[in-house]
């Protein structure tokens, strides 16, 4: 069977449907983050915007008391940046992005690694990191006196590599924050990694969350190399479809795929949101004319605005003693209602983040 035909604007649809920013949902937080396959989260807070814009009456506490109650964690996992996800998709998707993580620290640092006994210094960092968690900096130090002459920050990101690490609370915890310190996933959560973990289900689990996709799409969102055989395994299960490019995507059949006419409200999302990162061809998020704004360096320590779907503008908060001002940089000229409906749900966004500050404004900015 030959694939169907699907634009630009229904594929725009579908990620928006899988990613529930067609409309807020009645979901718990666990459960969301398991429908997603996980939330970025560079930056310790983003994971709270990005579930307050997807459902209904999210509060803050509840994902905090995921963390502390060790039932999510932040890590390094997809393409080696700190993911927040569940426990049990952290223990089956850290050994199937092993490799990865290990290829990309070893290309920034290896030339300061060689001489070095891996296994050694992963028995040392594990020995130390499970007495107490410790910083990157004080891991480092601690291997560098084992090892004299070797550079500590070096080892403690190979280490990093080596060892599943997570990123303990305080760190990205509401209200809380701190610096991040580790320990193993092992110790932190007394659960083994998963001893023989499905690429298949991983393939499966991310068209679920950002189909329909294509191989290199695939690729880009989890840093695995081989994914045409993995997807080509599943093609019997699969429904194949074929983008204005002429690029063969794949999807599960049931999966949702709304009409391109589908609505699609203002929401406002963290600068490192999984919707703006899941695609190696990035075109179903931002028009043509903006798409080297929305993916250059435009969005670099802003937050983005989707309008009617697309990435249309920037965002982030000026904070006085006794303001809040979000400011807000269209990539283009928006329509009088266009601009309503960013500054109507921009007061809401202003107040779920600062909730303490009496006086809270919206103000346009063209620069």
């Amino acid at each position: 069977m030959s694939p169907d035909p699907i634009g630009r604007r229904a594929l725009n649809r579908a990620v928006l449907a899988r990613q529930l920013l067609l409309r807020r949902h009645r979901l718990s937080a666990v459960e969301t983050v398991e429908r997603l396959a996980g939330l970025q989260a560079q930056e310790p807070l983003d994971p709270y915007l990005a579930l307050w814009t997807r459902l209904e009456g999210f509060r803050p506490e509840e994902l905090a008391g995921l963390l502390t109650g060790r039932r999510v964690v932040r890590i390094a996992l997809l393409r080696s940046t700190i993911h927040l996800v569940t426990v049990d998709d952290c223990l089956f998707m850290r050994p199937l992005v092993q490799l990865v993580i290990e290829r990309m620290t070893m290309g920034t640092f290896g030339r300061r690694l060689v001489g070095l006994d891996a296994v050694a210094v992963t028995a040392a960092g594990r020995e130390l990191v499970e007495d107490r968690p410790l910083t990157f900096s004080e891991i480092g130090s601690r291997l560098a006196e084992r090892w004299p002459g070797h550079d500590g920050p070096s080892m403690a990101q190979a280490f990093r590599a080596w060892a599943p690490l997570v990123q303990v609370p305080p760190r990205g915890v509401w209200g809380s924050g701190g610096v991040a310190r580790h320990t193993t996933l092992e110790a932190w959560l007394g659960r083994p990694l998963d001893p023989s973990p499905s690429p298949a289900e991983l393939a499966l689990r991310y068209l679920a969350a950002f189909g329909p996709a294509s191989v290199m799409d695939l690729q880009a969102w989890s840093g695995l190399t081989r994914c045409r055989e993995i997807l080509d395994g599943l093609r019997p299960r699969l429904r194949t479809f074929r983008n204005e490019r002429g690029a063969e995507l794949f999807d599960l059949p049931d999966a949702p795929r709304p009409d391109p006419d589908t609505p699609a409200p203002v929401r406002f999302l963290p600068e490192y949101d999984i919707i703006l990162l899941g695609h190696a061809d990035r075109g179903r998020m931002a028009r043509d004319e903006e798409r080297g704004l929305v993916f250059g360096d435009a969005g670099r320590g802003w937050g983005w605005i989707l309008v009617d779907g697309l990435a249309r503008a920037v965002w982030r908060i000026e904070r006085g003693r006794e303001a809040a001002t979000l400011v807000i940089r269209p990539f283009a000229p928006l329509s009088g209602a266009e601009r309503n409906e960013v500054e109507e749900e921009g007061l809401r966004m202003l107040q779920f983040r600062d909730a303490g500050i009496g006086c809270r404004r919206v103000e346009f900015n063209s620069n």
